[in-house]
C-alpha cells in the first residue's frame, strides 16, 4: 500500500489540525493504520494506531484526550484530529500501515508515507 500524508501546518498553542493520509490499493480496509512523529534531533515515536475496522485504537499517553485517530475505508483514508496542540507536538508526522499484528502494538509497520510538518508556536 502506498501512503500520502497531508494537512500539516503552522499553528499556535491550543489550535487544532486534522491530518489526512490517503492510501492506494484495494485492500486498505485490511490494514492496521498508524500515525508516528519525529521531532528534530529525536527518534521517531508512535502517536496512535487504529484497527482495520476502526473499532479499536491505541494512543501515546501524552496525546490521549487531545488526538483522535479515525478512518474512512470507503475513501481509503486515515485521519488524525489534533486538538489543544502544544509546542511539544511539533514534529514531522508520518502515517504507516501494517497487514498483521495487534492494534495495541506500534511495531512491525512496513509501509510508510512521506511526512507532513506540524509546527506549534508558543
Amino acid at each position: 500500500v502506498q501512503l500520502q500524508a497531508s494537512g500539516g501546518g503552522l499553528v499556535q498553542t491550543g489550535d487544532s489540525l486534522r491530518l489526512s493520509c490517503a492510501a492506494s490499493g484495494r485492500t486498505f480496509s485490511s490494514y492496521i493504520m498508524g500515525w508516528f512523529r519525529q521531532a528534530p534531533g529525536k527518534e521517531r515515536e508512535f502517536v496512535a494506531t487504529i484497527s482495520w475496522s476502526g473499532g479499536g485504537s491505541y494512543y501515546k499517553d501524552s496525546v490521549k484526550g487531545r488526538f483522535t485517530i479515525s478512518r474512512d475505508n470507503a475513501k481509503n483514508t486515515v485521519y488524525l484530529q489534533m486538538n489543544s496542540l502544544k509546542p511539544e507536538d511539533t514534529a514531522v508526522y508520518y502515517c504507516a500501515a501494517k497487514y498483521s499484528g495487534s492494534v495495541y502494538s506500534h511495531t512491525n509497520f512496513d509501509s510508510w508515507g512521506q511526512g507532513t510538518q506540524v509546527t506549534v508556536s508558543s
